[in-house]
Order: structure tokens, then C-alpha cells, then sequence
């Protein structure tokens, strides 16, 4: 029998970083030329796609992979005050006690990743960690994935908590279970119809039983 490798998202999924990433984007909005979030907004922002969410900001396309190196930038100097979700840490160590492989793939920098994780006492639970810079080719992140791991589709689960998690590992052909405790607001994840959609790290275990 093929080892299942479950393959995680990194902010919202795994680290407690979305008011964070809030805060930094709000500090960049008069630079990038986009509007500040307000509590209000983010409420609305929870339930758009990750197109409707820059069609609505006023972003300039060409500015976001710009943007991006400056947030993981600021980032960075934050690191060491980011906390796992709550039950995340738990549940990664019942996952890896019953024989699963775990990877990440993130638009965060891999030295923050690194760093978050040996701060949370959390490095050892990972098989690997891809970063790479994309706001809508994340299926080709996770294919290229694939291939170097050379992982077979049907072997492969993704976690994520956002709608292009969902999106993108339909494209690419592998089941995707979606977090509520992220970004994305229950209600959104749900209309891109993932395989499974959960609310606490507990039940990740038993879900990816059923997969």
C-alpha cells in the first residue's frame, strides 16, 4: 500500500499569522496603492476568492509579486512571536505517529517556515517544504511538487484554508481538505466543494482516514 503524503498550507493552516498579515498589509496599502482593511472588510475579504479579493483591494497585478517579497520581509523580524494554531501541534504528531509523510508548500519564505517550526518545536515533523511565489499558479507549485517527489496523486492530500487551496489541488488532481480556521470563512471554502471541510485540527486524522 502506497504511505499517504499530506501536504500542508503554512499561514492560516499550520501558523497563527492572519491578523499579522493583516496588520503588515495595511501598513503597505498607501506604498502599493490599495485600500486598508478595516474589522468590517475583513469579514467581507473572508468570503472572496483570491481574485475577487484583488479585484475589489484596487491592486495592480504586476505589484503583488513585489509586495509579497515585502511581506515575508516584515514577516521575518515577527517570527518568533507566531504560535500554531491551537490542537495543530497535536494533531501533526498523531499524523506522523500513524505513518503519514508531511510536506508544506507556502508563498511564505522558507526561512521563515524553518525558523517558525524550530521555534514551535516542530521540525522534525516534516518531510519537506516548498516556497514558492504565486498568487493563482498554485497548481503548478504542487505539481512541480509531485514530480520532484515523484508523489502519485492518488497518494496525496492537501490541507489548506483558503479558496485557491481548493481550486488548485482540483486542477492538479489530488483530494483537498479544507480548514476553517484560517482565512477563508467556512461558508467560501464550502462553495468551492473540497473533498472534506473541518474546523478543528482534531479531526484531520479521521478525515484523512476516510480519503
Amino acid at each position: 500500500m502506497t504511505q499517504k503524503v499530506i501536504i500542508f498550507d503554512f499561514d492560516g493552516t499550520i501558523a497563527d499569522t492572519v491578523d499579522a498579515l493583516v496588520t503588515i498589509a495595511n501598513r503597505l496599502a498607501v506604498e502599493f496603492g490599495y485600500i486598508q482593511i478595516t474589522p468590517e472588510e475583513l469579514a467581507l475579504l473572508r468570503t472572496f476568492t483570491s481574485r475577487e479579493i484583488i479585484k475589489y483591494s484596487g491592486i495592480s497585478l504586476f505589484k503583488i509579486p513585489f509586495l509579497l517579497k515585502k511581506v515575508k520581509g516584515e514577516l521575518k523580524h515577527k517570527i518568533q512571536e507566531f504560535k500554531p494554531i491551537p490542537g495543530i501541534y497535536e494533531a501533526l504528531i498523531e499524523l506522523q505517529n500513524h505513518g503519514y509523510k508531511l510536506g508544506i508548500i507556502t508563498s511564505n519564505s522558507q526561512d521563515n517556515v524553518t525558523a517558525f517550526l524550530a521555534n514551535n518545536e516542530l521540525d522534525q515533523l516534516f518531510d519537506f517544504i516548498y516556497s514558492g511565489v504565486t498568487i493563482f499558479g498554485k497548481t503548478t507549485i504542487i505539481n512541480n511538487v509531485l514530480r520532484q517527489k515523484q508523489l502519485k496523486t492518488q497518494a496525496v492530500i492537501y490541507v489548506g484554508d483558503e479558496t485557491r487551496d481548493i481550486e488548485a489541488s482540483k486542477k492538479a488532481n489530488i483530494k483537498v481538505i479544507a480548514v476553517a480556521w484560517g482565512f477563508n470563512s467556512p461558508e467560501a471554502l464550502a462553495k468551492q466543494k473540497p473533498n472534506f471541510l473541518i474546523h478543528h485540527p482534531s479531526e484531520l486524522l479521521e478525515v484523512i482516514k476516510k480519503c
